[in-house]
């Protein structure tokens, strides 16, 4: 059985799969109905509207509707697209046990406990004609598939079969006078819309089921008299052809599979069984542990089949469906049917070669699962699951082809998978010893290879190379030198595919796709919801794989996306160009022509082929939201305008790419406020004065005017802004606008103006404005304020800019490939902003009346020269402004390529050059791309928790970078520091990044380590020891010895760790003497200096001896004695406590402690793990730890998961090369 989907739910009463999509409807025992999507495994929606058990289900051949039938005697039709019933069909006075759809006339037959069976117009919504005979429960009624008859079971153990004809001629409109007129005295007289056919009598208990055969005049019944009897019709008689025995307890249904000779029954035994119709012996039995099963459903055009049982439901097929194939060349050999077949892709010829052997034994999916061929000696492997795993060796005579009738005996062998792995070498595994067998074509045994992976298969990996497939890992192993070439760990490789030049391979699981190269060096992980199929690799160099539903495409960066759908599965054997090659579940080739235009832009674009990428603009309709969202991720925004009419995405591309003039033309074309704002924000950030200063204007933004032209030291501007403050009545910006200009005299006028005359007098004794300072001081009186003495005013004028106006030069570069189609999009806009002034910002002030002077007057404020003499209805205007002629028309300095200053080209900063040459997680970090330093260090050494590491990410980053400034109103200036950098180096090759860690201080901190622990301060040793553990994932040394040596340094330090939290603990337990002894103890085996260790002896030896465990503090005593101790006093304190103990060799206390038994303690429970016990450990410290721990943080390092897999610590170049 391939179960394909699972549910767990309350008991499952009903089942039904819908005729055409992946959804199957469930009805329960608590009420409620489930529509399931089974590829996707997603439960879409439920109806709880019925009381009580719900048994029976159906869905419509072609309508959007459901029937349901439960234990409130009521029978429902649903719409699913309305997530809603329609109505109620009542009638039936007991419990109704199925329901069902006709195929072709509007009508449900449902069969109640009410002993009678009904059959209804769901149109109508009437009950047409009620089935009476049985004298007991009905347990099911179904129409038959093509004919007028109905079949139903009951529990007075007997099947009938019912003729509905009458039934049909009646709702079916007579075709003449005659006929219509009989069916009127029928109906007046009480005619018969549906009479018994045949009784069928066999069964000794009451039947629970029985179903017609889809083709053939054949029924199948199955009762509680644990039996399946098998009935065949004809148009006069029934009778019984056959009883199945085998069930153990009451059979709940049967039914015929739709596509093969077979019967499929279930049982409350637990059981699935499976039958030959024709031999009528069983097959196959699948049992579940605790639950019974109540019903059988078929899928009406796929392999599928649904059980329901006591805890859910099942989805499964009996058979694998997938074709085993082999492609070589142009050509492709595969088995349908029993026989080997040939297909040439280019003239898509298809003919039968030889027949191939049927298997011995008659149980389900025993049919050839592989296929290796060799075209040198044209040879055949064909390998199938009897007997455990086998194959069959087929030598293809010359002339075979086209006929296909010549039986051939073949070479036959136990083992598998078999692959050719040379001309006239094959490989096959053998399970049992875990070795693969090289053979001949003669099948006998040239040499055997142990592997050191258990693997369940291999694959071909070029002439003399094995793919061997573990659990979670894949192997590629030399068979010449009998050596690992490489190794990647995976999620459960079902196939692989390799590319046509053997430098790619793809490892397809149930549900992702791996692509690495041919030494098995991953290059990207994809990941799909619904199950992958197949796949080949196209010219290019981009693979094609298919999906239960989907042909999708994966670019070599990992990029993915849809080609087109699917209505049933494939398998694809070839890609040709534009055409994909592939096999169906039924063996027929198909050659589908799909739109490679998408996976081809991208790629070009990948590739850099920016001549393709144009041509293919030009040329292709190629659009959507999901491209322009893809152009702009990869940084290419200024492709994607060329796709987009909508301005506002214009626009958001145009910022992005950082083309001023398209901006400007969509935010004239939007024209909101926001828009204008973010404009502003970018042309600032080019340095576009004139086009931030026309984003000011028409968003009225006065404040970031002012400040725009204090910056660029536009100081006329600056005067013209603060009398339009003045006329607005903004005392807030006439202030700010005098300060700007640092005028003093309007800054103490605005102040009295505004009645602030403590703050005027202030600031005009403070600047020497005396002659005002006197005439305020009259008007304060003697509130005069009273300056402090003794301190010197500094003077508050703004510094003079140092450049003054106009834009910032620009660089001159080469035109971009691109660039050359966008200049016509800005070119036909009409250049409005050609004077900013003379926008039309000017009448859209909202100018209130200033002093009860109207608009018109307003000039009376301004200077007289610089006011216009006639002003027309809009009031002022600030054409007035007289700007000088360079910022007349603020384009985006057209003029730059014509200055004199051209600046270098700027190329790839130093830290992307690190992130592209590096697979060392500190040189990433250094070179800030944090998040891939966390993915190198979470693959290569299981860590997860990187809060201890984050304070030494961030010290790499600015470690590894200086910062200079050039002057005030530039940039600060990072520069990346290089490891090992001369003078003499050349300029254009860059070093690796100088990292702040390194292997020296980490032996010093050691040292000092060492000290604090001799000294008793073991908190601060703790912090030492942990500190060196959290640092060294971020070293890089230069030699493999030194790689040895961080090796080494990571398990010495991991043991100081563990012992010291060990002791930390013990003293912190008071009240348990017991727990004391144990952690003192366990101390003793952490791997420690000698000096160390003989203060770990003394002290267990001394806890031990207080608490009147003498036997195990001699122990501690012999130990001691046996590192000869330095100190005198220790030894002569041990041979006492030998002695002693030797009179009185006892524990008081048992500890949980067997110094007899080598053990390592766990480092999370602090419990010993002794020698053959199950432990897991952590990947990167290598601390072990109880089962328990396994999936949680490693509470020695802090960092790694318990374990979690992991390639190992990676801290040299050295070990990368």
């Amino acid at each position: 059985m391939l179960t394909k989907f699972e549910t767990k739910s309350n008991r499952v009463k009903g089942l039904s799969f819908h005729p055409k999509r992946p959804w199957i409807l469930a009805s329960l025992h608590s009420g409620v109905i489930q529509l399931w999507d089974y590829r996707m495994g997603t439960l879409i929606d439920r109806f709880d509207e019925h009381d009580g058990p719900v048994r029976g289900v159906h869905f419509h051949s072609s309508q959007p509707l459901f029937v349901s039938g439960g234990d409130d005697y009521k029978i429902k039709v649903w719409n699913y697209k309305l997530h809603r019933c329609l109505f109620t069909l009542l009638g039936h006075l007991d419990y109704i046990r199925t329901v069902q759809f006709h195929h072709e006339y509007p009508w449900i037959v449902s069969a109640s406990d009410d002993q009678t069976i009904r059959i209804w117009n769901w149109q109508s919504r009437t009950c047409i004609s009620v089935l009476t005979g049985h004298n007991h429960y009905v347990m099911c009624a179904l129409f038959h598939p093509k004919e007028d008859l109905v079949v139903s079971a009951s529990l007075d153990q007997t099947v009938r079969v019912w003729d509905i004809g009458a039934l049909r001629k009646k709702t079916v409109a007579p075709a003449d006078d005659i006929m219509r007129l009989s069916q009127m005295n029928a109906d007046f007289f009480g005619g018969v819309d549906a009479v018994v056919k045949y009784v069928l009598e066999g069964h000794d208990r009451g039947v629970n089921w029985a179903s017609f055969h889809p083709t053939l005049p054949l029924i199948v019944s199955g009762a509680d008299d644990r039996q399946l009897k098998l009935w065949r019709m004809n148009d006069t008689k029934a009778w019984e052809v056959d009883t199945l025995r085998g069930h153990m307890n009451n059979v709940s249904c049967v039914l015929f599979h739709s596509r093969q000779d077979i019967i499929v029954s279930n049982s409350e035994d637990r059981s699935i069984r499976v039958w030959d119709a024709t031999k009528r012996t069983g097959l196959q039995t699948f049992r579940r542990e605790h639950d019974r099963f109540w019903i059988l459903s078929a899928h009406p055009e796929m392999n599928l089949l649904a059980a329901g049982h006591d805890s859910g439901m099942i989805v499964f097929k009996l058979e694998r469906e997938r074709p085993a194939f082999s492609v070589s060349g142009d050509s492709m050999y595969y088995v349908k049917d029993r026989f080997l077949r040939f297909y040439e892709f280019s003239t898509q010829r298809d003919s039968q070669v030889i027949p191939i052997r049927r298997p011995g034994s008659s149980n389900l999916n025993q049919g050839a699962k592989t296929l290796s061929y060799s075209p040198t000696e044209n040879a055949v492997l064909i390998g199938s699951d009897t007997e455990g795993g086998s194959y069959e060796l087929y030598i293809i005579p010359k002339d075979s082809f086209g006929r296909g009738d010549t039986v051939q005996e073949a070479k036959r062998g136990i083992g598998g998978p078999a692959v050719f792995v040379a001309r006239n070498r094959f490989a096959v595994l053998e399970k049992s010893t875990n070795q693969v067998i090289v053979k001949n074509l003669k099948n006998e045994i040239v040499k055997k290879s142990a592997l050191t992976i258990v693997a369940d298969a291999i694959f071909y990996a070029g002439t003399g190379n094995l793919l061997c497939r573990a659990e979670d890992r894949v192997i590629i192993f030399d068979l010449q030198q009998r050596i690992i070439v490489g190794e990647l760990q995976t999620p459960f490789v079902r196939y692989i595919v390799w590319s046509n030049d053997m430098e790619s391979i793809a490892l397809l699981g149930k549900h992702s796709i791996v692509i690495a190269n041919k030494k098995l060096v991953h290059q990207c992980t994809l990941h799909e919801t619904i199950r992958v199929k197949s796949g080949a690799w196209d010219d290019n160099g981009v693979f094609i794989y298919t999906t239960l539903n989907h042909i999708k495409y994966c670019l070599p960066n990992g990029d993915s996306g849809i080609i087109r759908t699917l209505d049933i599965p494939v398998y694809i054997t070839k890609v040709y160009g534009n055409t994909l090659h592939c096999l169906d579940r039924d063996g027929k080739n198909r050659a589908i022509v799909v739109d490679a235009t998408e996976y081809v832009f991208k790629l070009s674009l990948l590739k850099k082929r920016y001549d393709q990428v144009m041509s293919m603009i030009r040329s292709s309709e190629l659009c959507g939201q999901a491209m322009i969202a893809y152009l702009q991720q990869k940084g290419f925004p200024e492709v994607a305008l060329h796709f987009v009419k909508d301005e506002r995405t214009r626009f958001n591309l145009a910022l992005g790419s950082g083309n001023i003039q398209i901006a400007v033309a969509s935010a004239k074309e939007i024209d909101e406020k926001d828009h204008w704002y973010r404009l502003g924000v970018e042309a600032l950030r080019q340095g576009n004065a004139g086009i931030v200063e026309y984003a000011y204007q028409r968003t009225k933004n006065f404040e970031r005017l002012s400040f725009l032209y204090l910056v660029t030291g536009n100081l006329d501007k600056l005067s013209k802004m603060l009398k339009i403050a003045e006329v607005k009545n903004d005392v807030m910006g006439q202030f700010h606008n005098a300060l700007y200009l640092g005028d003093i005299r309007e800054r103490v006028k605005i102040l009295e103006n505004a009645g602030h005359l403590p703050l005027a007098y202030s600031t005009a004794v403070i600047h020497g404005l005396h002659d005002i300072a006197e005439r305020l001081a009259a008007e304060l009186g003697d509130n005069v304020p009273v300056l402090p003495k003794g301190k010197s005013p500094s003077l508050l004028i703004p510094p003079t800019p140092i450049i003054c106006g106009g834009d910032w030069p620009l660089l001159r570069v080469m035109r971009g490939i691109f660039e050359g189609g966008l200049d016509n999009v800005g070119k036909n806009v009409e250049e409005e902003y050609e004077e900013a002034t003379d926008a039309d910002w000017g009448e859209d002030l909202d100018i209130v009346d200033v002093d009860k002077i109207p608009n018109g007057d307003i000039s009376a404020v301004l200077d007289d020269e610089e006011a216009h003499e006639e002003n027309e209805e809009e009031g002022w205007d600030l054409e007035d402004l007289e700007l000088p002629p360079e910022i007349d028309t603020p384009k985006t300095a057209s003029n730059a390529r014509s200055s004199v200053f051209v600046a270098p080209t700027p190329g790839m900063p130093v830290s992307q050059i690190w992130s592209q040459k590096s697979s060392l997680a500190a040189e990433h970090a250094a070179a800030g791309n944090f998040d891939i330093a966390m993915r190198l260090l979470s693959r290569q050494l299981g860590i997860k928790n990187f809060d201890p590491l984050r304070q030494l990410f961030l010290d790499l980053h600015m470690g590894s970078h200086t910062y200079l400034r050039a002057f005030s109103t530039a940039p600060v200036l990072t520069v990346a520091i290089e490891r090992g950098w001369s003078e003499s180096a050349t300029p254009n090759v860059r070093g690796p990044p100088a990292l702040v860690f390194k292997f020296s201080e980490l032996e010093e901190k050691l040292k000092v380590g060492y000290k604090a622990t001799t000294q008793g301060k073991f908190a601060d040793a703790l912090r030492l020891f942990l500190g060196i553990l959290h640092t060294i994932p971020l070293i890089v040394v230069d030699s493999r010895r030194e790689v040895d040596e961080v090796k080494e340094l990571i398990i010495i330090v991991k043991e100081y760790v563990l012992g010291l939290k060990m002791e930390i603990k013990r003293k912190e337990l008071k009240g348990d003497p017991v727990r004391q002894q144990e952690l003192a103890a366990y101390f003793t085996h952490c791997n420690l200096q000698i000096p160390h260790l003989r203060l770990a002896l003394l002290n267990a030896m001394s806890v031990c001896y207080k608490a009147g465990n003498l036997n195990t503090a001699a122990n501690f005593a012999r130990r001691l004695l046996e590192t000869n101790p330095s100190v005198e006093n220790h030894a002569k304190t041990a041979r006492q406590i030998l002695q002693a103990a030797e009179k009185n060799m006892t524990d008081a206390t048992q500890l949980n402690y067997d110094f007899r038994n080598p053990f390592v303690v766990c480092g999370g429970t602090y419990v010993p793990i002794y020698r053959g016990q199950k432990d897991v450990s952590c990947p990167y410290c290598s601390s072990r730890f109880v089962p328990d721990h396994e999936g949680k943080i490693c509470t020695v390092c802090d960092l790694a998961v318990v374990g979690s897999d992991a390639s190992g610590l990676l801290c040299s170049p050295t070990q990368i090369r």
